[in-house]
């Protein structure tokens, strides 16, 4: 586990691959710590920005930026990230970006400006592109046992979604009796744990042949995936407008630009042959179409809670945990059950199926529907952690050891885009039927979203404000039938897609009936 280079052992062969201990499990958590603090990165400041605003008065471009310029950076960055760990070696690469995020969280914590701020947000997502898969590619090098492996993904699986409701919760308490400052420097422990720790726990593995780094195809992985990125996740509050169908349209001309550049060049920063390895893409289609289902609900149902059931921000974060039950058990429990024998592919379908019935139990909501809906969107997040569990095993698993980190940045890329589209796409149906069941003869303003509708309602006078919210809040969950069946269509027919696509496969990528060599 100490050897600089690792080698893909496969199943069945003579001398079966190496068990995990305790070592390898206790670097297991401290892996977990960056992945947890990056995750909740995301939505650490849906409760600091109040504070924020008061504190530093950005301009609306620059609160904007604030909230957006750590998902741009990390998402472009990340195939960049994951050759770059291949090349250097992934420790090396994981503890680096570990001290740029702890570097980062000071500056932010203390930042005097809205450019400052901006600026260490920046650089958190530099530092989270190199901690995501970092973090997996690590687990594919110590875990080289398939059932241990999957055991593992599947805990870090169901870190990786749980993070993201924590953030919102710990922001909210944080805030609540500390600065706004207070939500960055939370990271510091987690890291400084990671930088003692790691070198000592976490082996170092890279490719021992990389070629030479294509430096051309790093502005083109960027040019290709953050106008994509910006387009469609601004589509959903702000509609089709021509600016952002020419921003996901540019992005689209770039990606067909850098596949070109990969087919093509001799040393490509995504080996075009990782793709064609025999589950590997219909894992990493798989996993974009997985996050597509879950971002596009949440959305919704942290709407729901708010705004129709009128909790307070931090009361609709609190209640958002419940679900997380669900996933943490998820992961785990799926992982057991293939390495018990049973078929990978049925298992993703089974996944896939029990999202959909998550977004039917959805299209049952009414305007207070609080239970019915924590049961809904925790049945469909149980369903995509194991679906997302399987996929990122089976996709680690089928590729070469020495293109860990490319695979991993793969699978998180795919991650990325599939959330956005998500948004997007479901966005537009819940705010498509919205508008449609809004009457016509609503004021002005009331009849875009159901926050602008709540808004108007509160200048209204008398009974005339309550009837406008009723009918929004109506209009709302209306909208959100809609998305539930679009939700439920799409991972039905992705649950027959992976029953077909991934049946017989194992971890090697091979048919279970056939030779590791074939």
């Amino acid at each position: 586990m100490t050897n600089s280079t690792s080698t893909n052992v496969p199943v069945g062969a003579e001398g079966a691959p190496a068990r995990a201990g305790r070592r390898e499990w206790t670097a297991l958590g401290v892996l977990m710590l960056p992945l947890l603090l990056v995750s909740m990165d995301v939505s650490v400041l849906y409760f600091a920005a109040p504070a924020i605003g008061a504190d530093l008065r950005p301009s609306g471009t620059q609160q904007l930026w604030i909230f957006d310029i750590y998902g741009f950076v990390l998402a472009g960055l990340l195939m960049t990230t994951g050759s770059l760990g291949d090349r250097i070696g992934r420790r090396k690469l994981l503890l680096m970006g570990a001290a740029a995020f702890g570097a980062a969280s000071v500056l932010a914590a203390y930042a005097d400006s809205p450019g400052t701020l901006i600026a260490a947000r920046a650089v958190l997502g530099i530092g989270g592109a190199t901690l995501m898969p970092s973090t997996m590619a690590l687990l594919r090098t110590m875990f080289t046992d398939p059932a241990q492996r999957a055991k593992a993904i599947g805990l870090w699986s169901g870190v990786m979604t749980g993070g993201i409701a924590l953030g919102s919760v710990m922001s909210g308490v944080l805030v609540e009796h500390f600065w706004w400052g207070s939500v960055f420097l939370v990271n510091l422990p987690a890291m400084l744990v990671l930088l003692v720790l790691g070198p000592v726990l976490l082996p170092e593995s890279r490719n021992p042949e990389p070629g030479r780094f294509d430096r051309l195809s790093v502005p083109l992985s960027m040019a290709a995936v953050l106008p994509v990125v910006y387009g469609l996740k601004e589509i959903p509050s702000q509609g089709w407008h021509p600016l952002y169908v020419v921003s996901v349209t540019v992005g689209l001309l770039f990606a067909a630009l850098f596949v070109h550049r990969q087919r093509t060049t001799a040393a490509p920063l995504v080996p075009p042959a990782l793709l064609r390895g025999r589950g590997f893409t219909p894992a990493l289609v798989l996993t974009l179409v997985s996050a597509f289902g879950m971002m596009g609900s949440a959305i919704f149902t942290t709407q729901y809670l708010q705004s129709v059931l009128g909790r307070s921000p931090l009361e609709a974060a609190l209640w958002s945990l419940l679900p997380s039950v669900l996933i943490g058990v998820a992961g785990p429990v799926t992982g057991q059950l293939v390495a018990r024998g049973a078929d990978r592919g049925h298992v993703v379908a089974a996944g896939f199926a029990i999202g959909a019935a998550g977004y039917a139990l959805l299209a049952f909501t009414g305007t207070d529907s609080l239970w019915l809906v924590l049961a809904a969107a925790g049945v469909l997040a149980s369903g995509v952690v194991m679906v997302m569990s399987q996929l990122t095993d089976l996709a680690l698993g089928t590729a070469p050891v020495e293109r860990a980190g490319t695979a991993s940045s793969l699978l998180e890329a795919g991650t990325e885009f599939g959330g956005a589209l998500g948004m997007a796409v479901l966005g537009s149906v819940g705010t498509a039927v919205y508008r449609h069941e809004m009457p016509a003869s609503a004021p002005p303003g009331s009849r875009e979203t159901l926050g602008g509708a709540l808004a108007t309602a509160a200048r209204l006078p008398g009974r005339s404000g309550g009837a406008l919210v009723t009918t929004a809040r109506e209009a709302f969950t209306s909208g959100m039938h809609g998305v539930a069946v679009a939700g439920a269509v799409t991972l039905g027919l992705a649950a027959v897609g992976a029953a077909l696509t991934l049946r017989r496969i194992d971890v090697t990528g091979v048919e279970e009936t056939g030779d590791a060599g074939a």
